[in-house]
């Protein structure tokens, strides 16, 4: 007796049965390159190798505790930034 399905005792229709799992796993594959894509373009900017600039505030400071400048010039300058 001649098949249909070219002898296959399943036939088609059991990967008919299967496609929700073939479904959800394009999905997922979807959301996992989204997410990943997403923390590359984020993780990219918020680390970072170099150090931040000193602000000025900083540097006065850095220079009245090495002596460079005397307590009055540092409390002038420090009324110049804020």
């Amino acid at each position: 007796m001649y098949s249909w399905d070219g002898g296959n005792m399943m036939g088609y229709g059991a990967w008919w049965g299967m496609g929700w799992l073939f479904m959800a796993l394009f999905w997922l594959a979807i959301i996992l390159a989204v997410v990943a894509l997403l923390k590359w373009l984020l993780g990219s900017s918020a680390r970072s190798d170099e150090p931040r600039p000193k602000d000025a505030l900083e540097i006065l400071k850095e220079r009245y505790a090495r002596g460079e400048i005397g307590r009055e010039e540092f409390q002038e300058k420090k009324r110049d930034l804020g």
